[in-house]
């Protein structure tokens, strides 16, 4: 083929290359800019390049002396994807300091939601007429030092169980750290009730099988909310029953005593939460704002679990409610 001929086809190609590589944006002025007579393109100048935006209309074109049209407003972030942030997105930004996607938290999978909702009323229910009367009273009756060291033997107890999974998921050297802040706590902390291990700077750690089945692959799992339990995923629903035969707890034979103490672990679980009650009651879509943030601390739990020990981050200690908190039958008898 003629040279001549090849030659303006590559002068042609890189040009509409170069013009393509550039941001459409670039030049473009900001939003509510009125371009000045002067600087506004002839009519002799060449076609300004067309800007690929579904919401621009053909009839849009600037002409010289009008304003340019303004550029949309970026969108609020939209964490279910629907495209209309809802007042739930709002409440679980302020009470966790995120957009709710953010942190590589992905959007909920709920596919029995219309389920999961009757559960969470009677949860709610069961919370607002047992729980949290019964939560405030400890908190107004008992001194705070007593709380704190109800908290730490509850920590402490559930030690073998933090143990068993840090092996599970190859973490050895945690698992160490963890037993040694067992004991040290059990001897030097009487039973668990002081925390001396903290002060040594022992980390303080908190594993479940359900994030153990996390570190091995089982990621992305649908949300359900159990009676009783509240929030977990199909995934925890296998954890529980893991953790089962791993819980001290649960391995108290006599009735009163298990019971008792699982009463007052729920208990002290529920007072931990009443910070939290203002926010949640005001929000318009409840159930939406404690599921999301449910399912995001959970998440940053498990990928938390899988950073190198020096790259991870503080363990996010609210853990669900574990399976040694409530008063289930013994599955050995």
């Amino acid at each position: 083929m003629n040279v001549v001929r090849i030659l303006p086809l590559f002068v042609l190609v890189a040009t509409l290359s170069a013009c393509a590589a550039k941001p459409a944006r670039d030049s473009a002025p900001s939003a509510g800019t009125v371009v000045p007579a002067t600087e506004a393109p002839v009519a002799d100048a060449a076609p300004a390049p067309v800007v690929d935006d579904a919401s621009a209309s053909a009839d849009a074109t600037p002409v010289a002396g009008s304003p340019t049209p303004a550029a949309a407003a970026p969108p609020t972030v939209d964490a279910d994807g629907d495209g209309t942030p809802d007042a739930s997105e709002d409440d679980f930004a302020a009470l966790y300091g995120s957009d709710g996607v953010s942190g590589g938290s992905a959007a909920a999978y709920d596919p029995w939601e219309p389920l999961n909702r009757r559960v969470h009323r009677f949860n709610v229910v069961v919370d607002n007429a047992v729980a949290r009367p019964l939560a405030i009273a400890y908190t107004n009756v008992v001194p705070r030092f007593a709380r704190t060291g109800v908290s730490n033997f509850f920590s402490n107890i559930r030690s073998p169980v933090t143990i068993v999974n840090q092996f599970l998921q190859g973490r050895p050297d945690d698992a160490w750290d963890t037993m040694g802040r067992f004991l040290m706590n059990s001897t030097l902390g009487i039973g668990g009730l002081f925390d001396p291990a903290s002060k040594a700077m022992i980390a303080n750690r908190k594993e479940d099988f359900g994030q153990t089945l996390g570190a091995w692959g089982w990621r992305p799992s649908r949300y359900v909310e159990l009676p009783f339990f509240g929030p977990r995923t199909v995934r925890d629903v296998f954890g529980l029953a893991g953790d089962i035969p791993l819980s001290p707890i649960r391995q108290i034979e006599e009735d009163k005593v298990r019971i008792g103490l699982q009463g007052l672990q729920l208990v002290d679980a529920r007072s931990q939460l009443l910070a939290a009650d203002d926010i949640r009651s005001s929000a318009v879509d409840e159930y939406a704002l404690v599921r999301d943030a449910w399912l995001q601390r959970r998440n940053y739990q498990i990928e938390n679990d899988l950073r190198g020990k020096h790259a991870r981050g503080n363990d996010d200690l609210d853990s669900p409610i574990p399976v040694d908190a409530m008063p289930m039958p013994q599955w050995g008898n």
